[in-house]
C-alpha cells in the first residue's frame, strides 16, 4: 500500500479547470500539426502552470486533447480521470463552450454560472479565453467541448446533485493550482448549497449533516432543493445560512450526531467533541433513573446501545427535553439571528424527537414530522 512520507511538503497539483484549458491549447496544437506532450497555461492570476498531456491528436479540421487531472496529494474523486478536449474553427467570432460527456449543466440559480450553461466556472472559462486569444486570437470563432468520460458516475461523490448540476461534474479551479485540502476549504465547498436553496425562493433551510437527515427530510416531504448538507461542521453552516439571509433554519440529522449539539458542541467531528454518553445520561438522570442505569449508559460506546437502555426504563421523555435544549444551543450560538428547530432521527430517518421550533416550522411549511 502505498505511504505518504510525512517529512516531506504536500504536492500540490492542478485543478480540472487548468486541465481543461491545457487540453484546449493542445487540441489547438494539434491543428497546427504540433503534438506536445507538455503545455503552459496561465492561471487567472498569470501564474504558469504546466501540465503533461497524455494525448493530442487531428482530424477533419477538428483537434482532440487528454490531459489527466493531477490532484497533486489532494486525491479527490476527480484525480486520475481523463479530461478530453475538443476544439473546431467556425464561422463567425468569438468562442463557445460546451458540455460534452459528463460535464454537467446548472439548472439551479445561485451559482456563478447562469442556469441553463455548462458548469464551467469563471476561473476556468477566464484560463481557456486566455488559450483561446493567444492561439486563435480574437477574430475567429472557435467550438470547444470539454468531456470528462466519468463525470456523471463522479457527480455522485459530489454535492453536484444538490446543488442543481446535472450530467456530470463541474469544471472548477480559482487558481488552476489544487493546494491539498484542508478543513477550511472542505468547509467552504460546502457554503454555496444555502445559496442555491436561498435563489430557489424557499425562506427556510434545512440543514443534513448526512444520509440519515436527508432520509428523515424526505420522509417528511422536504423537497431535496430545501436541503444543505453540513457533514461535521453544523455551527459554521448555520452561520453561513444567517449570511446569506435566512431566518428560519431546521436541522435534521441521527440523534448521536445532534445529541453533541445538546451539548453545545458545533463540529462534531469524533476526534473533536464526544459528549453523547454524559448527556443521554444527564438527561435520563433528570428523567428519574438511578445511579446504576446512569452508570450503565456512561458505559455505552454507541447511542442506540444508549437508546436500548432509555427505551428499558422508559425514559423516552429524554429526548424531546434533548432536540429542545439543542434548539436553545443553536439560537444561542448564531446570537439569535435566527430561528432553529431540530430534529432527531433514528437509523432509518423515523423522527425520534423535535423540538417545539421545528414543530413550528414545519406546520407552517406544510412538512408532516409524523
Amino acid at each position: 500500500m502505498e505511504t505518504m512520507d510525512i517529512g516531506r511538503p504536500m504536492r500540490e497539483g492542478y485543478t480540472t479547470g487548468a486541465s481543461a484549458a491545457a487540453a484546449m491549447k493542445a487540441a489547438l496544437l494539434a491543428l497546427r500539426g504540433e503534438y506536445p506532450k507538455m503545455v503552459t497555461v496561465l492561471s487567472p492570476q498569470h501564474a504558469e502552470i504546466t501540465v503533461p498531456v497524455e494525448s493530442a491528436s487531428a482530424e477533419d479540421g477538428t483537434g482532440t486533447a487528454t490531459v489527466l487531472k493531477d490532484g497533486g496529494d489532494d486525491l479527490d474523486c476527480t484525480h486520475g480521470t481523463p479530461v478530453v478536449v475538443t476544439v473546431r474553427y467556425t464561422d463567425g467570432q468569438g468562442l463557445k463552450l460546451r458540455a460534452g460527456k459528463g460535464v454537467g449543466i446548472v439548472t439551479k440559480p445561485g451559482l456563478q454560472v447562469p442556469v441553463g450553461k455548462p458548469a464551467i466556472n469563471p476561473g476556468p472559462q477566464l484560463m481557456m479565453r486566455q488559450v483561446y486569444e493567444e492561439l486563435a486570437g480574437r477574430d475567429r470563432g472557435l467550438e470547444v467541448t470539454v468531456s470528462i468520460p466519468h463525470g456523471e458516475e463522479l457527480a455522485k461523490q459530489t454535492l453536484n446533485p444538490a446543488m442543481g448540476v446535472v450530467g456530470g461534474i463541474s469544471v472548477l479551479g480559482t487558481t488552476g493550482i489544487v493546494k491539498p485540502m484542508s478543513e477550511d476549504a472542505y468547509k467552504r465547498s460546502l457554503a454555496p448549497q444555502l445559496s442555491v436553496v436561498k435563489a430557489c425562493g424557499w425562506r427556510t433551510v434545512v440543514l443534513a449533516p448526512g444520509r440519515i437527515g436527508e432520509t428523515a427530510a424526505a420522509r417528511m416531504g422536504i423537497p431535496r432543493d430545501v436541503i444543505a448538507e453540513t457533514s461535521n461542521f453544523i455551527g459554521y453552516m448555520m452561520e453561513q445560512a444567517v449570511a446569506v439571509g435566512f431566518e428560519r433554519m431546521l436541522l435534521i440529522g441521527h440523534m448521536g450526531k445532534l445529541v453533541k449539539v445538546a451539548s453545545g458542541s458545533f463540529h462534531t467531528y469524533n476526534r473533536n467533541s464526544d459528549g453523547r454518553m454524559e448527556t443521554m445520561a444527564a438527561y435520563a438522570a433528570l428523567n428519574g433513573a438511578g445511579p446504576a442505569v446512569v452508570r450503565e449508559i456512561l458505559d455505552c460506546t454507541t447511542t442506540d446501545a444508549a437508546a436500548a437502555v432509555l427505551a428499558r426504563e422508559h425514559l423516552e421523555a429524554a429526548y424531546p427535553q434533548m432536540a429542545e435544549r439543542a434548539q436553545e444551543r443553536c439560537e444561542r450560538y448564531i446570537f439569535g439571528k435566527a430561528q432553529v428547530g431540530v430534529i432527531f432521527a433514528a437509523m432509518d430517518g423515523t423522527v425520534i424527537a423535535a423540538s417545539s421550533r421545528a414543530k413550528e416550522i414545519t406546520e407552517d411549511e406544510q412538512w408532516h414530522i409524523g
